[in-house]
């Protein structure tokens, strides 16, 4: 069976992440943090379903100073689990949220870098320098008031928004999300704080599982043993978002690599947390059917029967039992059967494959969960544009609730649709903004009318 990794452990709020520690499953909230009572009452839901962390946007001053009153009203109901604070762009917020929050999640990508505009910039050595000196000295304090408050860190590297400064020297490459990640855990290091956890996400699931490989290896270089939270980020929701979430979490887990995990679907924050139990509830039995599936390849395919409860659960079994062979082109064609049934499951395994990035079949959607920065109907948005485009096969279209991970996350889509403020949206070809603070109600039209515009020129 798996031989799992054991990190150092983390302390975050009542809970350890890390070491012997069971994996720990978590969720993060989609409500305005400034809306004490649906704040509240949604982290209630996540917590009942078997979430053991929830995390919350706090995108500014004011929304971190709430979070005061989320832990407060939560704990007067006997709710103790963590919460964590999501910051971007704005140090000082996180400042604000490590006095409250027994968890901060601060984003290399933005939080001393500015906001990427996806430009080359030339640095000499010396200057590259000055901008490591610029985090430590932003990133010291903050150290300092977490460690006064006994505040847990998660570094949460995203691919989409690594910042300009790292893309120009690294490329958008997986060497370079790990070094955005390794230059704050070396500031950490030299602090002696060891309360962090690690998260490296990417919607890609090849990016993701090597980039998580990689900085395993870079950490164990500078001897260095933090806990890792695993995700695919923007998975999409449904069926498609579960294969996604399995491939890339599912392959790592079952090298052992692990210690807190999130599935990221756009539907309800509580869908999450079943699925994610699964993935962990399945560690031992998927890792036996990879080894099994490696060791009957044959002229490049892999054959699997298999025997589930139910449909949801065989979907996942199937996707995170194969999901480091095809990420590791072990094998590129797939063959799934259910026990006892001679009919090949060939849709289940083409979903497979796609998220594996091997074979695109169908339409290949990009959509976040959402959270407290999403000012539009991100479910009913996806619902829209889906019925609209399900048919152009291997088009990719990015739906993103915010500008944080949008215009990155989505870099290599077709089109992309961006939440730019209250009701109003941005679109995207490629990596390039076409038509900004369009109002939402016109949005989905204008979305189609483009594409539509570009099909027929090709």
């Amino acid at each position: 069976m798996s031989i799992r990794r054991i990190s150092s452990v983390a302390h975050v709020g009542n809970i350890e992440i890390g070491g012997r520690n069971p994996i720990r499953i978590q969720s993060m909230a989609t409500t305005d943090t400034n809306d004490t009572e649906g704040s509240v009452a949604q982290a209630k839901r996540i917590i009942d379903a078997g979430g053991e962390l929830v995390r919350f946007t706090t995108q500014g001053t004011r929304e971190a100073e709430n979070m005061k009153n989320i832990s407060a009203r939560l704990k007067a109901d006997g709710y103790s689990q963590p919460l964590v604070a999501d910051v971007h762009f704005t140090a000082h917020t996180a400042d604000i949220a490590a006095q409250y929050c027994e968890k901060v999640r601060i984003n290399p990508g933005n939080y001393v870098d500015p906001g990427r505009t996806f430009k080359h910039l030339e640095y000499t050595d010396a200057e590259y320098a000055e901008e490591l000196q610029k985090i430590e000295r932003k990133l010291i304090p903050f150290i300092n008031i977490c460690k006064e408050h006994k505040t847990a860190v998660r570094i949460g590297v995203n691919h989409g928004s690594l910042s300009d400064r790292i893309m120009s020297r690294y490329g958008d490459t997986p060497a370079g999300i790990v070094e955005s990640c390794m230059e704050f855990l070396r500031i950490f290091k030299r602090e002696s704080f060891n309360d962090v956890v690690i998260s490296i996400k990417a919607s890609n699931t090849v990016v993701m599982v090597q980039s998580v490989r990689l900085l395993v290896k870079a950490m164990d270089q500078e001897d260095m043993h933090y806990p890792l939270h695993l995700g695919v980020t923007e998975a999409g929701e449904g069926e498609d978002g579960r294969i996604k979430s399995a491939v890339g979490i599912g392959a790592l887990l079952t090298e052992g690599i692990g210690d807190t995990i999130r599935v990221s679907l756009s539907e309800e924050p509580e869908c999450e947390i079943p699925v994610a139990r699964k993935l962990v509830d399945m560690i031992d039995e998927c890792t036996q059917l990879r080894q099994d599936a490696e060791a009957g390849i044959e002229a490049d395919t892999i054959t699997l029967t298999l025997d589930a409860p139910d449909w949801e659960t065989l979907q996942l079994k199937a996707a995170m039992a194969v999901g480091a062979l095809l990420i590791d082109r072990k094998a590129t064609k797939l063959i799934i059967k259910k026990k006892g049934e001679d009919t090949p499951l060939t849709a289940l395994a083409d979903g497979i494959l796609q998220a594996a990035r091997i074979k695109f079949t169908k339409t290949e959607y990009i959509s976040c969960p959402g959270c407290g920065r999403t000012l539009y109907n991100l479910q009913d948005t996806i619902a829209r544009i889906k019925a609209a485009t399900q048919h152009l096969v291997g088009l990719k279209i990015g739906i993103m609730g915010c500008i944080v991970n949008g215009p990155g996350e989505m870099a290599d889509a077709d089109y992309g649709y961006v939440g730019a403020g209250r009701g109003k949206i941005s679109l995207y070809k490629q990596k390039v903004c076409v038509e900004k603070n369009i109002p939402e109600e016109e949005a989905v039209d204008k979305l189609l009318q483009l594409i539509a515009e570009d099909q027929k020129e090709r």
